[in-house]
């Protein structure tokens, strides 16, 4: 089986190629990708090269294909796990796995530390170590595109698990947000941002009274209202914010106005700012948990907090990267019940868009960006497809598709993507 895939060989060096795959072993398994959502962690593994953890030493002479947020079709299931995984089968996968001995590392991940998987390709070998530590999960849902976000929205998901608090005289932890609670999201309308606010207006078991989502760009606060609108929230009893931080002579003194001074139980930063992060301490309620979700690239990235506060009103923070294999199984359950994640897609490309785009993905305004492994299509916007139908036939439809969907990305459209989109040769 031949494959065509992004392989990374160093800092910055990402090659599209076609090559072979060897033959499956018997713990092994073939797939078809279909969808991979690029992710800001591959840009800095794409930037970093040998520096990033996750990156094999020897990548100049064994290079590894890049992607991790995933999904496609099984295509062929070695005997040993012929009773688990049949052909056909729609799949996601989680990327971070634990691979104790030889050249691979401590900590590896498909899309970071592998040869023959990732999800930037067009077909790819599942191995073993994927399989065996229950990371290749079964996607019945509608659709490519929810699987592939399945990964972030887990991460999201994660997030909200490992908040935790107390009851005074007693020591023990109890892990979640408050439900019945006040919550906020604060720089809160990126990609990462809207799969959070998605989670916490349509979850059924656990949610705040209270959520408020903060941002300094209104433009991007409109268009995350219109997404995600505030009487949505409310059919599901929560009273929901949008504020502009920006716009407000006392950020603080706002934010804690809404909650009557008292403050927030829960307050989850999506920018690794120190401005936002001291914003995030400043209006904890008692007992509040801060949740420092993004991720810096910043080693020395510091801000300041209240330790008075953490010692006399029992604050806490907590700090999440990624989500476990519980959180990715509640992430395609819900998706496959009807959560859809498209709020979060901005962009669609085919698989020659990728080493750009990776490369380049912090300058490329909008959220995710989409792309279809068996396709050449270059990045482009969403929002741009109307202009461009007006001289294409094929961008005509797909925008007709979008706006029959308030804009976003469908599974629809998707459809119609992948039946009448230039095709790469089949492997």
């Amino acid at each position: 089986m031949k494959t065509t895939a992004v392989r990374l060989y160093g800092k910055k060096d990402l090659r599209m190629e076609r090559f072979e795959l060897p033959p499956i072993k018997d713990n092994e398994i073939l797939a078809k990708v279909v969808s991979d959502s690029i992710c800001m962690s591959s840009y800095k593994a794409a930037n970093q090269g040998t520096d990033h953890k996750r990156i094999p030493d020897n990548v100049a002479e064994h290079p590894i294909i890049i992607g991790h947020e995933f999904a496609g079709e099984i295509i062929e299931v070695g005997d040993k796990w012929k009773s688990k995984f049949q052909p056909g089968q729609k799949y996601s996968i989680q990327p971070a796995i634990y691979y104790e001995e030889g050249p691979v590392g401590v900590l590896s991940a498909p899309g970071y530390s592998y040869p023959h998987i990732g999800g930037d390709a067009t077909y790819v070998i599942i191995p073993k170590d994927v399989v065996e530590q229950d990371c290749l999960l079964p996607y019945n849902g509608p659709g490519f595109y929810p699987a592939s976000l399945a990964e972030p929205l887990s991460c999201v998901i994660g997030a909200m698990h490992a908040n935790y608090h107390t009851t005074p005289g007693s020591y023990e932890h109890k892990m979640e947000i408050v439900d019945g609670g006040k919550m906020a999201i604060l720089a809160g309308v990126g990609p990462m941002g809207l799969a959070a606010i998605n989670y916490v207006i349509h979850r059924s078991n656990r949610k705040p009274s209270l959520l408020v989502v903060t941002d300094i760009d209104q433009s991007r606060l409109d268009r995350a209202a219109e997404i995600y609108p505030v009487e949505t929230a409310q059919k599901n009893g929560i009273e929901q914010i949008y504020l502009n931080t920006g716009n407000v002579d006392d950020p603080v003194k706002s934010l804690k106005n809404l909650t009557d001074g008292k403050g927030y139980d829960d307050v989850f930063v999506f920018a690794p700012v120190p401005s936002v992060i001291e914003q995030a301490d400043a209006i904890l309620g008692f007992d509040g948990c801060l949740n420092f979700f993004a991720g810096p690239s910043n080693p020395n990235l510091q801000a300041k907090m209240n330790f008075y506060n953490v010692h006399y009103a029992y604050t806490h923070i907590v700090g999440t990267s990624g989500g476990n294999m519980n959180d990715m199984r509640e992430a395609l359950e819900i998706m496959s019940k009807g959560l859809d994640p498209a709020g979060l897609v901005t962009h669609i490309g085919g698989l020659n868009a990728v080493p750009e785009t990776t490369l380049n993905l912090p300058n490329i305004a909008g959220g995710k960006k989409l792309i279809y492994t068996h396709i050449d299509m270059p990045l482009t916007p969403i929002s741009e497809f109307a202009e461009l139908g007006k001289t294409d036939p094929f961008f005509a439809k797909l925008a007709e598709l979008v706006t029959n969907n308030n804009g976003l990305w469908s599974v629809e459209a998707e459809e119609y993507l992948l039946k009448n989109a230039t095709t790469k040769t089949k492997g």
